[in-house]
């Protein structure tokens, strides 16, 4: 007797459970279909891509060493390779970082400065749109011939293809205010200094961070391609080293890692932009 009623318990036990998970499934299936549907959405570019990587690997192969090698050899290519792409990292970046965060200090700090004063954005802004136009890779043989070192060099010229978007987007946010911002700094009686600091600069950091967002990736397409002209690491040179002696799986490797780390930085930059800008989540 005391086992069929244990029995009995243990069953109801499971069909209750199994009610209580239908009664889950029903609440949260528009949830779950909508999830399922977000997850396809965003992962079909990828699977189509690779599956067309992997039918071009397969009918072009191009000989013994194909130029389009298929997913697994890169793969493999990329695991081998991952202590020297990682060095490779490490020295792009100690020339990416001290190019762009200073490209960003200079092109807020003149910008609101030029953004705010008439006269001076009447003089600077003309340049501007005949000096930003010019691609900054044509002053890499200059920067080479004049700064003492490569690493000079490629920060300058990261430096000038950051600053200006970081600078004309700065511009445009400090115009963008209204005016009675303005007007009422004059009432609170505060200094230029805190103007900028504490009224322009918080209603432009929009403008700011998008302008930033551009002079990033502007910096990572500078810095490997400085890295081509005569770097001994690097990023670039990874790319550039692994071109000449034809391995394309490491080649191919080398550009998918660049990719990945680029869109890691610009992730922690939107990430960094959604908590200073919280009012507009």
């Amino acid at each position: 007797m005391s086992n069929l009623q244990t029995t009995t318990s243990i069953e109801a036990i499971n069909n209750g459970a199994l009610l209580k998970v239908g009664e889950f499934i029903r609440e949260h299936q528009s949830r779950f279909l909508g999830l399922f549907i977000n997850v396809i959405q965003r992962s079909l570019i990828w699977i189509l891509l690779l599956g067309s990587w992997f039918i071009a690997a397969a009918y072009f192969p191009l000989g013994d060493n194909p130029l389009i090698p298929s997913p697994i050899q890169v793969s493999v290519a990329l695991w081998n390779a991952l202590p020297e792409l990682w060095l490779g990292t490490i020295s792009s970046f100690y020339i990416l970082i001290p190019g762009f965060f200073l490209a960003t200090i200079l092109g807020i700090i003149l910008g609101i400065t030029v953004g705010t004063s008439k006269a001076l954005e009447k003089g600077v802004i003309p340049f501007a749109r005949v000096a930003s136009p010019i691609p900054p890779t044509v002053y890499i043989p200059y920067a080479i011939a004049i700064l003492p070192t490569f690493r000079l060099s490629a920060i300058f010229v990261v430096f000038i293809g950051a600053f200006w978007p970081i600078f004309q987007n700065t511009v445009a946010g400090a115009n963008s205010l209204e005016g009675r911002y303005r007007d009422n700094a004059k009432i609170l009686g505060l200094t230029r200094f805190e103007y900028h600091y504490k009224v322009v600069f918080p209603g432009s950091l929009p403008h700011i961070f998008s302008g930033m967002a551009v002079g990033l990736g502007f910096s990572f397409i500078l810095l490997t391609v400085a890295e081509l002209f005569g770097a001994n690491s690097g990023l670039g040179r990874f790319v550039q080293y692994y071109a000449d002696f034809a391995d394309y799986p490491k080649m191919v490797a080398g550009i998918i890692y660049v990719g990945f780390v680029t869109f890691l930085s610009m992730s922690a930059l939107d990430f960094v932009r959604s908590r200073a800008l919280f009012w507009q989540r």
